[in-house]
């Protein structure tokens, strides 16, 4: 397990933006969570699931469609996979998915119950106009549940990396959004926080996750 946080944590001088970073981690990011951090970060973020079952759900900046899988497995009607990495999007183990930014999504307004997006907002330099095309495309009393690197971690030095095959480390281009931020967007839109968690690592003195729950009120 330390050696898996070092590399997580650790610095580096490379530097990616995250469509080339996921054009190079694609072939082997695997579709479930793959070191600690991730574990922790799904067990709270399965923690606040919304009811998923007979609901249309939205994994958003899917992947290889992690939640996409976790909402089948719940019941979930059906489960749409939206990403702007085409290569992350092709190793999807999701049937219905879409090639597309966060900020333009190719779904009718108040059509989706559940909206999951796992450790992706902060590759966004802005979070409002993702925010908006959630709350239009959500149905009235619709659900997002959201996770991203805790601004703690980040404001401490913390990057997001990854090792590719030939042992290449790249930090992964990475924006830090503070929870006012996110509470403040939401608000304005008629997002309502109704769940929060900031789960720590073992031996950790601050979150390392922040995990958010959002419901629409109007």
């Amino acid at each position: 397990m330390k050696n898996k946080l070092q590399r997580w944590f650790r610095r580096s001088p490379k530097f990616l933006d995250s469509l080339s970073a996921y054009e190079q981690w694609a072939s082997t990011y695997p579709p479930h969570a793959h070191n600690p951090l991730m574990e922790l970060e799904q067990e709270a973020m399965v923690a606040l699931f919304p009811q998923l079952h007979r609901r249309t759900v939205l994994d958003l900046a899917c992947g290889t469609g992690r939640y996409g899988l976790i909402a089948q497995q719940k019941g979930a009607k059906l489960v749409i996979g939206i990403d702007n990495s085409p290569h992350m999007l092709g190793a999807a183990h999701l049937k219905k998915r879409a090639l597309a930014t966060m900020v333009a999504l190719p779904l009718a307004s108040s059509s989706i119950d559940v909206v999951l997006c796992g450790m992706a907002l902060g590759h966004m330099p802005n979070i409002q106009p993702v925010f908006y095309e959630i709350a239009r495309v959500l149905k009235l009393g619709g659900e997002v549940l959201i996770s991203d690197l805790h601004p703690f971690m980040a404001l401490n030095g913390a990057q997001r990396t990854f090792s590719t095959p030939e042992g290449e480390i790249y930090a992964v281009e990475h924006y830090i959004h503070l929870v006012s931020d996110y509470h403040e967007v939401a608000q304005r839109l008629g997002l309502n926080l109704t769940a929060m968690a900031e789960p720590l690592l073992p031996g950790k003195k601050m979150p390392v996750v922040l995990v958010m729950r959002f419901q629409k009120q109007r």
